[in-house]
């Protein structure tokens, strides 16, 4: 008969992963909030290239600090995938959230960024890696009815106050579909910090040029430790931190219990807007968020 004691280490480590799963959902809630007070001091271009200059910076240096037989080296020709996977994951990606949120509101950003589970399944049906059944089918269904009313709350005129941002911010989440379908070949060959920081190096590469013109118009001076505390966050926490965490969990569980944590990012992002920011609960925000976190949810239970 087995000790119980020899049960310990297996439970205490299952312990320090959902510890570590609570902290990305609550890093990545969060994120939406600092990103919102940040927005105030750095305009969202310049916030963009720091962002992803820095989280690069910060991806460059872990990858160096390992041994040179722990450090996976870039193949030849395989410079086009990451190019391709910084053009997709980052540069689109954030270009989405960080200049998305600036014309949108939390509750709506987050809303629209949970539907990247939906968009991924488009793809591998599309692709044929996949097959669509009725639930899957069903869930996307709902998902996108629920968008609609969303970006319906204040019309579809050019007046709307959130529309530009709704729809910026659903750009960068069908771009991080593309680089989670893309993402997967290029998986199978490099493991978690180098693909990240190689695919971060791409992307600051590309955002530089498209946000770089907006550094020289900002007045640094004027921009207090609060402004630069929110830069490192979404850089080192948002971006490097959770994003370690979520790769690291998908080696120890399935995907799909990683997947529920990620439920509660929407609702815990939108709650802190209404008490951080003062963001109202409106009868679109509410009904509109049911259908697409129910729709999220029945698409990815019906991808098993």
């Amino acid at each position: 008969m087995r000790s119980p004691l020899r049960h310990r280490p297996a439970q205490t480590d299952f312990t320090m992963l959902y510890v570590l799963l609570i902290i990305m959902v609550l890093s990545w809630s969060a994120n939406f909030v600092v990103a919102k007070f940040t927005l105030q001091e750095v305009p969202p271009f310049a916030l963009l290239v720091l962002r992803v200059w820095l989280s690069a910076a910060i991806l460059l240096a872990v990858y160096f600090s390992r041994g040179k037989n722990r450090r996976r080296r870039l193949q030849p020709g395989d410079w086009r995938s990451f190019a391709l996977l910084g053009l997709l994951g980052v540069a689109l990606n954030q270009t989405g959230f960080t200049v998305g949120i600036h014309y949108t509101t939390v509750g709506h950003a987050a809303l629209m960024i949970a539907l990247s589970p939906v968009f991924v399944l488009i793809l591998a049906t599309r692709m044929k890696l996949e097959s669509l059944t009725l639930l899957k089918g069903l869930g996307m269904g709902l998902s996108f009815t629920g968008v609609v009313i969303l970006a319906g709350e204040h019309g579809f005129g050019s007046d709307s106050p959130t529309l530009l941002g709704d729809m910026i911010t659903l750009g960068g989440a069908t771009a991080f579909a593309f680089y989670a379908v893309h993402g997967k070949r290029v998986s199978a060959r490099y493991d978690t910090l180098t693909l990240n920081t190689f695919a971060y190096l791409a992307g600051a590469l590309i955002v530089l040029p498209v946000g770089g013109w907006q550094l020289f118009q900002v007045n640094w001076e004027a921009v207090s430790w609060k402004g630069w505390l929110g830069v490192v966050y979404m850089a080192a926490v948002a971006s490097v931190l959770a994003y370690i965490i979520f790769y690291y969990a998908l080696t120890k569980i399935a995907a799909t219990r990683v997947i529920v944590f990620t439920y509660m990012q929407p609702v815990l992002a939108t709650t802190l807007g209404v008490l951080l920011l003062g963001e109202r609960v409106t009868p679109y925000l509410l009904g509109g968020g049911a259908l697409v976190l129910t729709g999220v949810y029945l698409a990815e239970r019906g991808r098993g």
